[in-house]
């Protein structure tokens, strides 16, 4: 007669998190990567990051002058969106825990579950 162990433990669902910050702040994004992951290691969650993803530069060229007249003057605008990549290895549970931070005004926060991958 075979022995079988019974493992009385609860299986959980681990499944991988990929979390994209995205603002025109880089201070703002920078204090919820740290708070994030914080809370993760505070969780006892496997944490990759953050991952520094390519700052896109939105540029605009307008006229100066609004009538047309005058010398060619030219003025040029820009705008930074910086983004970073967070990846945690956790259960539905603990994400939820450690997305619960305060996001101040102009950061969005993209989470995608894969639970294929583990």
């Amino acid at each position: 007669m075979a022995f079988v162990k019974k493992n009385n433990k609860e299986q959980v669902d681990v499944a991988r998190v990929h979390i994209t910050l995205t603002s025109t702040n880089p201070k703002a994004i920078e204090k919820v990567c740290s708070d994030l992951i914080t809370r993760a290691k505070e969780n006892q969650v496997t944490v990759r990051g953050p991952m520094r993803l390519p700052t896109r530069t939105l540029k605009h060229t307008t006229r100066k002058t609004p009538c047309g007249n005058g010398t060619n003057t030219w003025d040029t605008y820009e705008m930074k969106i910086y983004k970073r990549a967070v990846y945690l290895l956790a259960n539905e549970e603990s994400v939820r825990k450690i997305m619960g931070i305060e996001l101040p005004v102009g950061v969005d926060v993209d989470a995608v579950f894969d639970k294929s991958r583990k």
